[in-house]
């Protein structure tokens, strides 16, 4: 496994000064936004030039880029919002593949018209599974011609909220550029705090071959994830690294949902859980 972080972790005017901050840190491989690079996370259009300079920041520092952030709301209310981001993901998928970028991360959406990542009534819906599986067998279409792997990340306010759900798409898909970014932190909901090992283990048993991306996020006292540095809060990682380990999982785990002065230690942390492995 290798330790990586979101590069949106670090708030700066560049991207030479975003990824700066990542070296800084001893990480070597990030999660990218294209909004690093001064354009929106699914950019209407990104140029050869455009491109190269990233590409160039990038190598400079030595930095592997596991995945590229390519969320947006499938099942967005607004029609024109839903639209623009089916329109613009093949453009997402062309700029991946120019830089070698093989993973693509992405959620199953929700009704709610403000916030992507809330629950709605209309979610638990056939209707809205229906909706979101045609959404996912468009946007694969895509992704097989570029050769990317799209991961989606089952959590609970969208439409795959559990790990169960997340086996039924990919059963249901079977598609070999279908994968699964595994973050316990969206699993073990708050009812479920006191039962997290029960739901890691069930996560692993039925997604451990298809995780191909995993995320480090901790949760608080009260099973929210709330900003704090990953060990500082009540997620077993002990657990979590051993099942990542008996899955064969050899992708990266990826810091996020933390403040850029919890960091340094939840670097320290995460790579002391991965010398262990």
């Amino acid at each position: 496994m290798q330790l990586g972080i979101f590069a949106k972790t670090f708030a700066r005017p560049t991207l030479g000064e975003i990824l700066d901050a990542v070296v800084r840190h001893g990480v070597t491989t990030v999660q990218f936004n294209f909004a690093c690079a001064g354009l929106d996370t699914l950019p209407e259009v990104v140029t050869a030039a455009q491109l190269e300079a990233i590409r160039g920041e990038l190598v400079r520092r030595q930095l592997h880029v596991a995945a590229v952030s390519g969320t947006f709301n499938l099942l967005h209310p607004d029609a024109d919002a839903r639209r623009a981001g089916f329109r613009r993901f093949p453009e997402l998928l062309r700029a991946c593949a120019a830089l070698a970028v093989p993973v693509v991360t992405l959620c199953t959406g929700t009704k709610d018209p403000d916030d992507m990542w809330r629950a709605h009534p209309a979610n638990g819906s056939p209707a809205a599974w229906r909706e979101m599986r045609a959404g996912l067998e468009n946007l694969l279409t895509a992704a097989e011609a570029a050769g990317i792997t799209l991961a989606v990340e089952p959590e609970a306010g969208n439409v795959v909220g559990t790990a169960r759900q997340a086996r039924q798409l990919l059963d249901e898909l079977r598609s070999p550029r279908l994968g699964i970014v595994l973050d316990a932190a969206n699993l073990v909901t708050p009812a479920l705090r006191s039962r997290q090992r029960e739901v890691v283990d069930e996560a692993f048993d039925l997604l451990g071959p298809d995780i191909v991306l995993a995320h480090a996020k901790e949760l608080g006292p009260e099973g929210h994830p709330d900003g704090r540095g990953a060990g500082r809060g009540i997620l077993e990682w002990e657990h979590l690294r051993e099942r990542l380990c008996q899955a064969g999982f050899a992708g990266a785990w990826i810091l996020h949902g933390l403040p850029e002065e919890e960091v340094p230690a939840s670097v320290d942390f995460l790579r002391d859980q991965l010398i262990k492995s």
